[in-house]
């Protein structure tokens, strides 16, 4: 589908819904719409069921961390329309409180996507049967894809052999396995003289 056909088609969904749809634009041929996160469902099944849309095919969920702004995620939707043989993406604002309806009641496979994007982001999905974590372990603190999340984790897991069980302990950082060079690269290697050094002098 070319850009213009996708901008008219950006233009009948925005019509078509005021006040879910609230904007949209057109990038590397992709159709970009910018949606109200309460009435998400509204917009999903306008475009699953209208003979002009027919985006039947969901791709994913995720999330999108800013953690500067007032509303830090953006939750992002992909769909695919095989009949118009073109793909919409669905942005939504949110922040951590921000209830998100669940779109498993349009799209059932939506189920997973969900789950992980409360996982390792935090949003919230309303109307989900099962919103527990997917990927992290029980009792995982935090959710690890946000920005302010530190790179090392909170704890690490090990399995001590002795004790015959895991363990759960705070990161630590050890300094010893750390080697440091500070041989200024200028002073040139500590190493015996070898041939053709001496051409150097």
């Amino acid at each position: 589908m070319d850009d213009g056909k996708l901008d008219a088609l950006g233009q009948t969904i925005v019509g078509a819904l005021p006040g879910a749809a609230i904007s949209h634009s057109v990038a590397f041929n992709q159709l970009n719409v910018t949606v109200e996160a309460a009435k998400i469902v509204d917009v999903v099944k306008y475009l699953r069921d209208d003979p002009g849309c027919r985006f039947v095919s969901i791709i994913d969920i995720t999330a999108v961390d800013y953690p500067g702004r007032e509303k830090r995620f953006d939750v992002v939707y992909h769909f695919l329309s095989p009949t118009l043989n073109a793909r919409i993406r669905l942005r939504a604002e949110a922040d951590e409180t921000t209830q998100v309806p669940s779109l498993i009641d349009v799209f059932p496979g939506a189920d997973w996507f969900e789950r992980e994007a409360y996982d390792l982001y935090g949003v919230i999905f309303t109307g989900h049967p099962d919103m527990r974590r997917l990927l992290t372990d029980y009792g995982f603190e935090g959710h690890p894809l946000r920005k302010d999340f530190p790179t090392t984790g909170f704890v690490e897991v090990r399995y001590d052999d002795q004790e015959k069980r895991v363990l759960y302990e705070p990161v630590r950082l050890n300094q010893e396995f750390r080697k440091f060079d500070f041989l200024s690269p200028w002073e040139g290697a500590d190493y015996p003289v070898l041939p053709g050094d001496e051409k150097a002098k």
